[in-house]
C-alpha cells in the first residue's frame, strides 16, 4: 500500500509540474496574441495561434481537474484502507473474545492470520515449535476449523457480503 501511495504522490507531483508549465505557456501566448492584435490586427496566423492557445488552456483546465481527481482518489483510498483495517481489527478482537482465547493463544492466532507457519511463530515468540503447534490446535478447535487456511477463511467470510458472491453459471 505504501508503494501505491508513493506512486500516486509521484504522479501528483508530475501532473502539478506539467499543469504549472502549461499555465505559464498559456499566459505567455495570451499576452503574445494580445500584443500582436494590438500591433497588427487579426490575421490567419493569429487565428491559428489563438486556436492553439485555446487548446493549451483546455489542457491546463483538464490537467488541473485530473490533479484534483487524483488527490481526492488517493484520500478516498486511504480512508477505505483505514476503514477496512479497523473493521478487520475489530473483527479479530471480537472473534478472539468469542472463542475465549488466552493472551498467548491470541498472539499465536494473530501470527497465524498474518501467514506465519508454526516454526516462524515459535521463533518470533521464543517458544518451542511443539508449544506453538499445541496452541494452534487449541485455537483451531475453539474456532471450529481444522487449519490455518480455515482460520483465515473464517475471518474473511465475515468481511465479505454473502449476497455479493454468486456462482458463475456455465
Amino acid at each position: 500500500m505504501q508503494e501505491r501511495r508513493r506512486a500516486l504522490e509521484r504522479r501528483a507531483v508530475a501532473t502539478t509540474f506539467l499543469v504549472i508549465l502549461q499555465a505559464l505557456a498559456t499566459i505567455f501566448f495570451v499576452a503574445d496574441i494580445a500584443g500582436d492584435i494590438a500591433d497588427d490586427g487579426w490575421s490567419m496566423h493569429l487565428l491559428v495561434e489563438t486556436g492553439a492557445t485555446a487548446a493549451l488552456l483546455a489542457g491546463v483546465v483538464f490537467g488541473a481537474l485530473q490533479l484534483r481527481w487524483l488527490i481526492l482518489r488517493a484520500r478516498l483510498d486511504e480512508t477505505a484502507v483505514a476503514t477496512a483495517r479497523g473493521a478487520m481489527s475489530d473483527l479479530i478482537r471480537q472473534r478472539f473474545l468469542d472463542w475465549q482465547l488466552t493472551g498467548a493463544e491470541a498472539d499465536v492466532a494473530l501470527f497465524a492470520l498474518k501467514g506465519f507457519d508454526a516454526a516462524e511463530i515459535a521463533h518470533l515468540r521464543g517458544a518451542a515449535s511443539g508449544t506453538i503447534r499445541a496452541q494452534l490446535a487449541r485455537i483451531y478447535a475453539k474456532a471450529d476449523v481444522h487449519s490455518q487456511v480455515g482460520l483465515m477463511a473464517l475471518m474473511v467470510e465475515d468481511l465479505v457480503d454473502g449476497d455479493a458472491i454468486k456462482p458463475v453459471e456455465a
